[in-house]
């Protein structure tokens, strides 16, 4: 039963109508957008589309009948639209992994004589990982990572350092950073800036190209409600485009790929950051899924997410529940579009919750995070959320053993 206060907040938020546009069980609270969107209801008649006219009867002609070759320049200026960057900077491919790898070894190409790329060292571990790869196979007289905390990034940008590489938005503890500060004094250094915007793309205006950002990678199955394993996306500034080539030189990237010429030679502008065949069953359905956006406000969905989160927060501060401490920011504005607390038992009650209905996930050490994607998610849900997390914590029913039970995906 929703109390009248939620129930007003829902009444008159202006983005209410859009939960129509997502196919959600009646059964449970969703709030998990943060590791996997909704499945929008658009998406399943255009893969259906796509699987059984395009694929089934149109067969390979489809590549050039329903313009195949083309998605991933499409799909990338949809998503540019949502990053505040101009055409023609934007594609759609691979995974971040992948594209972290192309633009770390852009960047490095970029500053010659400089070898340190400089991270936060709680940054995502593929980001990581990733450098360290290319750290690995490039040597340290070449690429060198180099991590420390929040609090010493700016302290650390020297004349070694080639690219700083953040996330927008904080995987553990919803932290927001700030883009144009942080980019503005690196750039003073010489210093390139690669944003992982993963936890932002799609729940806040971001505006790239006003905050003179050199490059970015995204994923689409967030907030961008993409499906499970949605294809990413790479931002590369027009400035710093066709300066040097990406390593990944796949036949996509190719400037006449079906010549078929033996010898490689990088298309023009963000073309080249391209490498195999783009996946189109993946491609179609984020395609669809971004269809969500058109006409609606990057700003009323920042606001919405604020709102959100901030209720969330006042409501569990309120109630003072034993050892439930939050690890986010208390200003919904130093905030991504997460709220995350942290207890003892956490992963337990992460599971116990999502058997209840509230469908949230766990990060270690003890973090339970509360996604809120403001496309779908409404106020009454904060209560459901908030009501069921007091009930579990203050009858300790998370202590059943089935609920420190652990599965591959936490």
């Amino acid at each position: 039963m929703t109390s009248t206060r939620f129930a007003k907040l829902d009444a008159e938020d202006p983005l209410a109508g859009l939960r129509d546009s997502f196919d959600l069980p009646d059964d449970k609270v969703y709030l998990d957008g943060n590791s996997l969107g909704a499945l929008p209801r658009g998406v399943p008649e255009r893969v259906s589309q796509l699987i059984q006219q395009q694929w089934g009867h149109d067969l390979i002609s489809s590549w050039n009948s329903h313009d195949w070759i083309d998605l991933p320049r499409k799909v990338g200026e949809k998503i540019a639209a949502l990053l505040g960057a101009a055409p023609g900077q934007v594609i759609c491919a691979d995974s971040i992994s992948v594209n972290l790898f192309k633009l770390l070894s852009t960047a490095l190409a970029l500053r010659p004589g400089r070898r340190v790329v400089l991270s936060q060292r709680d940054n995502f571990p593929t980001d990581l990982y990733m450098a360290e790869g290319l750290a690995g196979i490039l040597g340290p007289e070449r690429c060198q990572l180099r991590t420390v905390s929040a609090d010493r990034l700016l302290s650390s940008l020297d004349e070694d350092v080639a690219v700083l590489m953040l996330t927008q938005v904080n995987f553990r503890d919803g932290r927001l950073h700030d883009m144009a500060a942080i980019t503005k004094a690196a750039q003073a250094q010489g210093v390139l800036v690669l944003w992982d915007l993963a936890h932002s793309a799609g729940v806040m205006p971001i505006e790239l190209d006003r905050r003179n950002v050199d490059m970015a990678v995204g994923c689409g199955y967030k907030y961008l409600n993409g499906g499970p394993g949605a294809p990413a996306f790479l931002y590369l500034a027009r400035r710093h485009q066709d300066q040097v080539a990406q390593p990944l030189s796949g036949w996509m990237g190719h400037q006449n790929a079906f010549d078929f010429s033996p010898q490689y030679e990088a298309a023009a502008g963000i073309q080249r950051y391209l490498a195999g065949t783009p996946g189109i069953l993946g491609m179609v359905a984020l395609d669809a899924a971004l269809d969500v956006f058109e006409g609606v406000s990057l700003n009323a969905i920042r606001d919405k997410s604020c709102a959100l989160g901030q209720c969330f927060v006042d409501e569990v501060l309120a109630r003072e529940l034993p050892g439930i401490d939050l690890v986010s920011p208390r200003r919904a504005e130093r905030r991504g579009s997460q709220v995350s607390l942290t207890h003892e038992f956490g992963f337990e009650i992460a599971q116990a919750l999502i058997q209840k209905g509230i469908i949230v996930d766990y990060r270690a050490p003890g973090i339970i995070r509360f996604g809120f994607s403001p496309l779908y998610n409404r106020f009454s849900d904060v209560e459901n959320a908030v009501t069921t997390l007091s009930d579990l914590v203050l009858n300790q029913g998370y202590l059943e053993a089935r609920f420190s039970q652990k599965g591959q995906v936490t």
